[in-house]
């Protein structure tokens, strides 16, 4: 049986305002029939925080740390908690609700899709698996996180290997179109990451910190060889054909299609009344 063809788009860096307004734009794209559903690989130039669209920036990021890292910074139209984007691969998927493969509920759509993650893990001889909240209090947590980094608990079918989250992924719907997007992390600098937070007493911070460490951790902390970020590629790029049963065509964007994105760059993700808006 012939499998279903899905685009494939290596962006490579860009900013971040650009990554997000690309993002977008596959959305509205695919929503309006013009593409079919799409998986995207990207990194940032500079290495940049995103914030959750519902997180508030005032209370909980220090954006003058941020500054003297010289990160990027941007809201994702997705929600979920900071990610500091430098050393690693970040994904999206773009695909229609009505896809006969996507359940309805967003757990278990957000299982399908991060089945092609789980096999990229495989591909590169790491077993990884899907975590999942076994009890009542676990289940309960997750509505109430206190902390607001993205990588401090595996949420429902969240990646995890030797029971550590390796990749954080947010999804949101509209007009009709699921968008996943996530970082698979390749190394992790946790002093940076800490940096950029606001905590109530340094020793609130601390108990943070060591509890991250048992909850998270990034792949070439490990694994037992150093993985690139082109064997990264190749590996997730097996495991999206496999995991989701398709074959994969490269794309590159026209320049009319790059000219719509930084419109949306410029007027949405560069824009003080989105970033901070909340």
């Amino acid at each position: 049986m012939k499998k279903e063809v899905w685009r494939f788009i290596d962006t490579g860096n860009s900013s971040p305002s650009f990554n997000m307004a690309l993002d977008e734009a596959l959305l509205d794209w695919h929503s309006e029939g013009k593409i079919p559903p799409v998986i995207r690989f990207y990194g940032w130039n500079p290495a940049t925080l995103s914030v959750g669209y519902f997180q508030k920036v005032e209370k909980e990021i220090d954006m003058d740390a941020v500054k003297a890292h010289q990160l990027g910074f941007v809201r994702r139209p997705t929600g979920g908690r900071g990610v500091l984007h430098e050393h690693e691969l970040t994904y999206s998927v773009i695909v229609s609700e009505e896809h006969p493969e996507m359940p309805n509920s967003v757990t278990e759509a957000y299982r399908v899709i991060s089945e092609g993650i789980l096999k990229g893990f495989h591909h590169l001889g790491l077993e990884a698996y899907f975590a999942v909240p076994k009890t009542a209090e676990e289940r309960e947590a997750l509505k109430n996180p206190r902390s607001a980094v993205c990588f401090d608990a595996p949420s429902w079918y969240e990646l995890v290997v030797e029971g550590r989250k390796v990749a954080g992924s947010a999804q949101t719907r509209q007009k009709g179109v699921i968008l996943q997007h996530g970082s698979i992390l390749l190394d992790l600098d946790e002093d940076k990451l800490f940096s950029l937070f606001k905590y109530p007493s340094e020793r609130v911070k601390e108990r943070m910190r060591k509890a991250f460490k048992d909850k998270a951790v990034a792949i070439n902390a490990i694994s037992p060889r150093k993985i690139s970020l082109e064997e990264a590629k190749e590996a997730f790029y097996k495991g999206f054909a496999e995991g989701l049963n398709i074959d994969l065509e490269p794309y590159q964007l026209t320049q009319e299609e790059i000219a719509y994105v930084e419109k949306i760059a410029k007027e949405r993700y560069e824009s003080d009344e989105w970033n901070f808006k909340r």
